[in-house]
């Protein structure tokens, strides 16, 4: 992989100079272009060994393009907030909207590459780690985005020379510490580990472009080049036709399928109701204020049929929890701000902290249900969509998040009567809307959505749990009593290293129901 970049360019300052006016120009218009047609964010990841000149590459980008386009996203360590969510939120939330350009020093590249040096990370492991980065970058260039990759890359004497020459320069001495010369040390483990992940994640939606880096002229105008030209070709290049990515929907022969088969009958009075609602609500409580949840997070995800109770669920479970612990988030049409950024974006950003919920009133899976079926995305989108969602789930589950599914189920008939109830009360009109009573005349187009979204997207990790909501009590049992045994489950699992090392020893106790909570 680096060997192409060792063949010692230089670059005159005289072809320099000639070369530069007519590149910044073009780089100007090209930027230009981008922010007016606002459907193309460009990502530029600028990685390498140190003293290799990131950081003045990226000044004199911004020296040749505007600023008001651009942005850096610088990052170092990860913060206790970042800890406390999945590795991919501080990207996600930092991904450059349509239209604008992102420099990115220091990447999703970063930490893999620091664990694998310091021996907390297999090759297997690695290996995982670079699919799941390919399968993010494949994800960004289908929403549109423009992915370049740049490793600046030296040879071992180079970087020394250079470290020399920047320590001895007093204009550039405070950007060599100790630290950067005891990573000299670990230059061959860098270069292994390097060259594998570049080789397994060199692919054809977001190739890497290896830079020799020991002249500054030649290592600038080859990144500005690049970029310079992939942004045309991205300006000039019709939209390819999307294949689709997953099957086509199959056809329930019988009739029979996942809701079909559930029954709407089952009823709960209102004397076991009050007695059960208090039991759940109670045990989730305790459940909330056990030490190991402290290391955890909860992700509640509610969709439903119009009227099939998700609020009035919702509020069942909020009045159990400190107002302190929770944030509701109902999802309603993107605004133009969640426009230029990929679908999952606006879900990212809204993740708890450890100890904390975050309940969805709707959720991405919108992506395949009413954008597929309203046709507000192309088949391709939604037909991808699955797979984008399994691994957003994914990634939460192994950083500790604990993900609770929902759908609420109920009869044309008893969604009419719903419907009739609330235009006749005050209260309830605002929720009921034309657009509620057009989705009716597509129940089965929505049905068949559903089962599709169900086969396809739930997992052994996080799996669906089909409510039957025709009756409003026991729908609301069967939510918080689900909620409590799966956080229950997931509490009793053992820790991950990193929650052993956050959580702090506790002993056991008894609640209430009987049941042991908070020993490790």
């Amino acid at each position: 992989m680096f060997q192409s970049a060792e063949i010692g360019h230089q670059l005159t300052k005289a072809a320099y100079r000639a070369a530069v006016p007519t590149l910044r120009a073009e780089l100007l218009a090209a930027q230009v272009d981008l922010f007016e047609q606002h459907k193309t964010p460009v990502l530029v990841l600028i990685s390498g060994q140190d003293g290799a000149g990131k950081g003045e590459t990226i000044n004199t980008l911004y020296e040749w393009m505007d600023a008001r386009f651009l942005s850096t996203l610088a990052f170092s360590q990860p913060s206790d907030e970042e800890r406390e969510r999945p590795p991919m939120w501080r990207y996600w939330r930092s991904l450059p909207p349509k239209g604008r350009v992102g420099i990115f020093a220091g990447s999703w590249y970063s930490d893999p590459i620091r664990e694998r040096i310091e021996g907390a990370l297999s090759l297997k492991e690695l290996d995982a780690r670079a699919q799941q980065i390919n399968r993010f970058e494949e994800m960004l260039v289908e929403e549109g985005a423009l992915v370049l990759k740049f490793w600046f890359h030296l040879t071992k004497d180079g970087q020394k020379q250079r470290l020399k020459a920047l320590s001895s320069d007093p204009r550039t001495a405070w950007r060599v510490t100790q630290w950067n010369w005891d990573r000299l040390k670990t230059y061959d483990q860098l270069q292994d580990t390097a060259r594998h992940l570049l080789r397994v994640t060199n692919t054809a939606a977001a190739p890497w472009v290896v830079v020799e880096a020991a002249d500054d002229r030649y290592r600038s105008l080859t990144v500005g080049q690049v970029l310079l030209t992939a942004m045309q070709n991205k300006l000039a290049a019709k939209e390819a036709p999307h294949m689709p990515m997953a099957p086509m929907v199959r056809v329930d022969l019988d009739g029979r399928n996942v809701l079909s088969a559930l029954d709407l009958t089952l009823t709960l009075a209102d004397k076991p109701y009050k007695n059960e609602l208090a039991k759940w609500q109670g045990h989730l409580s305790e459940l909330m204020r056990d030490e190991r949840f402290k290391t955890r997070s909860l992700v509640c995800a509610f969709e439903g049929a119009d009227a099939a109770g998700k609020g009035g669920a919702i509020r069942r479970i909020s009045a159990a929890l400190d107002a302190r612990q929770y944030q509701v988030t109902p999802v309603a049409a993107p605004t133009d701000e969640e426009k230029a950024q990929p679908h999952l974006w606006r879900f990212w950003r809204n993740l708890p902290r450890h100890g904390h919920v975050a309940i969805f009133d709707r959720t991405w899976y919108g992506r395949v249900l009413v954008e597929r079926i309203e046709g507000f995305c192309s088949e391709a989108d939604w037909l991808r969509g699955y797979s984008e969602i399994n691994d957003f789930e994914h990634e939460l589950i192994e950083a500790g998040v604990i993900v609770v599914k929902f759908w609420l189920q109920i009869s044309q008939a008893e969604q009419l009567k719903r419907f009739k109830e609330r235009e006749q009360v005050a209260f309830k009109r605002f929720k009921i809307t034309q657009e509620d009573w057009r989705n009716r005349e597509k129940w089965h187009d929505y049905q068949q959505a559903i089962c599709d979204m169900v086969e396809r997207t739930s997992t052994g990790e996080a799996p669906w749990t089909l409510v039957e909501a025709n009756d409003k009590n026991y729908a609301r049992v069967k939510i918080l009593r689900t909620l409590c045994e799966r956080l229950e489950a997931a509490l009793q699992q053992p820790p991950t290293s990193a929650e052993a090392a956050a959580a702090p020893s506790v002993k056991a106790k008894k609640t209430k129901a009987g049941r042991s909570v908070g020993k490790k």
